[in-house]
This record gives structure tokens, sequence and C-alpha cells, in this order.
């Protein structure tokens, strides 16, 4: 067994009875709590024309966040690339990681993180994003590697800042890509488990030693609550379920308080739905949740860090969810 990194991602979501600003101070409260749990790193979403979630302008996220940390890294999970030019992303991070060395993190996306009509008015060429993305991938490792292995136009003060690049994906295309390119590989479990074995074999099988990894790198994010007993648990899962329906539901409303009465608010589909959803997820006590978690080794092999989201009310609740996942990786790689 590899000795297991764990770390967090947030969409930076608005609770019921909140607002914008409470969730960006909710972003940082987090950030500074994880960072003195000795998470590896903390990832911010880029979500567009989402009235539950403030991680539109990923970038000025997380700068927000390196400001207010001192040694946790930060980065994204990820920039949608076709929304946006491979140059200004490279200006953007590359300002970042001048300020905040060695602490940066590029996750790189190929969906637009949005409905199709938004993604329209974001895209600058309408559409082609997405099969430019392995294209604009390497333009990035471009632009932050040496001037003399550059052209005309240089990304400063991106130049020789060494960003590193991670691969997001939700299917079987990613991987191939992540393997190709000899780059670290992020699977969305938490929201689209169906190909994430295959996906994980076609990284390890296909993967080719580059400048950056002579290895692969494997990161998988899945939902994760922990909590003094299972009953505890799944009543504060309840919320995550709520979440999920809302998104299916096209509603987007802000994260729920837990409930007694999930069945009472949705339909029989949805709650079986919310159910599987849940069985996917690392749910439970500390002791149910190594369990879960050496289950999932078994059954989908080894993997390098374990990143994490946790959607929970209650805020002292979800640092004290983060608190036991601690304990449980720490418990599972001694």
């Amino acid at each position: 067994m590899n000795h297991l990194k764990l770390s967090a991602l947030n969409l930076v979501p608005i609770r019921e009875g909140h607002d914008d600003k409470d969730a960006i101070d909710d972003m940082v409260t987090l950030a500074q709590n994880l960072e003195s749990l000795d998470y590896n790193r903390y990832w911010i979403a880029e979500h567009h024309n989402a009235p539950n979630l403030v991680s539109s302008a990923t970038s000025l996220l997380i700068q927000h966040t390196l400001e207010h940390t001192s040694k946790i890294r930060v980065g994204s999970g990820g920039i949608m690339l076709p929304n946006h030019a491979p140059l200004v992303v490279a200006e953007q991070f590359g300002t970042m990681a001048t300020l905040f060395p060695n602490r940066l993190d590029l996750g790189l996306g190929r969906a637009p993180g949005t409905d199709m009509m938004t993604a329209s008015a974001l895209r600058r060429d309408q559409h082609n994003g997405v099969y430019d993305f392995p294209e604009e991938v390497e333009q990035l490792a471009t632009y932050f590697g040496p001037a003399n292995k550059q052209a005309y136009v240089r990304a400063y003060p991106a130049v020789d800042k060494n960003v590193p690049l991670y691969i997001l994906g939700s299917s079987t295309d990613s991987a191939h890509l992540a393997a190709r390119k000899g780059l670290p590989y992020v699977f969305a479990g938490h929201f689209a488990p169906q190909q994430m074995k295959e996906a994980m074999h076609i990284y390890k099988e296909l993967f080719e030693p580059s400048d950056v990894l002579n290895a692969p790198y494997m990161i998988v994010c899945l939902n994760a609550i922990v909590a003094d007993t299972d009953e505890q648990a799944h009543y504060l899962a309840t919320t995550q379920a709520q979440v999920m329906v809302s998104i299916t539901r096209g509603k987007m409303q802000p994260v729920q308080p837990p409930t007694d009465n999930l069945g009472g608010l949705l339909t029989p589909r949805e709650l079986e739905l919310a159910k599987q959803r849940m069985n996917q997820s690392l749910i439970g006590s500390e002791a149910t949740v190594k369990q879960k978690l050496q289950a999932f080794i078994a059954e989908y092999g080894e993997f390098d860090e374990l990143m994490a989201i946790s959607y929970v009310y209650d805020q002292d609740a979800q640092l004290e969810s983060y608190r036991k996942l601690k304990n449980v990786i720490t418990n599972l790689n001694d």
C-alpha cells in the first residue's frame, strides 16, 4: 500500500441562510483548518451560472486562499480550459506562483463547468475548446517552461515557474490523455463513478514517463462524511443527498440542513439514487470509513492521494468530519 496522501476539494457552496460573502469566508476558514490538520492540498472548483456556488472566478479565490494560509498547497479543481485562453491562464497562475512559490497547483478540465448556453457565452471560440484540450495543455506546459523552448509570445511572469499541471477527468478519454502526457491524473469519483475503475486502469497501464513524472500519480476524489457513529454520519449525509437531487432537478438550491425525513423530500426514484450515491461515498464512523476505503482499494487498486469533498451544513461538524477522515488515513498508513 502506498503512503496515501489526503486533500480536499471545495466548490464554495452557499449554505441556506447565508450569502456569497459567507461562502467565501467559509472557504478560507476551512482552508486554514485543513492546513492545521496537515492536509496536502486544497483545491477550488470552477462553475458558472450556478446561484448556489461562488466558484466562478476560480483564480481569484485561489489567490485569496493563498493569502490567508501559509503552507498548504492551493489549486484549481479545476480550471475548465475551454473557457479560457491558455495565455491568460498562464499569466494568472504565473503571477500567483511568483507571489506564493511552491504552493500552487493547476488542475485542468475539458468540460465547461456549466450548461451549454452559459458555455456559449463563456467560450472564446464557440465550441471547439473541448477538442483543442490536449494541444492547450501542451501550450500551458510550454508557457511555464524555460524561455529557450518558447516562441515569441510568452506568458510573463510564468516563464520558468514550472507550475505543476494535473489532468482532471470523469471518463476514460482523460485517462488516455494524462497517461500519454505523463501527467498526474485526478478522477472525479464524487459525481461520476461509472467509468472510474476503467479510467484508473487505463492511466496506470498506458502511463508514459515524462519530465515531471517517472511513474503514474493517481488522485481520486470522493464524497466523505465521518462522524462518531454511522447513524450520525448518515444523518449529516442527508445534506449531500439534497445537494445532488437539487442538481438533477435543475434547482441549484443552497446547501440545506440535514433532515430526519429525507424520504418525504424526495421521490422514490430520487431516494434510491441518493442511497446509491451514499453507498459510493465514504460515509460512517472512523472504523466504517476505514473499512470502506480498504474495500475501495481492493476493488479499484492502489492510488496515491484521496481528495475529499464534504457537503455538511454545520461548519463545526464539517471540520470534525475532515479531522476524523485525517485520523482514518493516518491509521490506514500505519
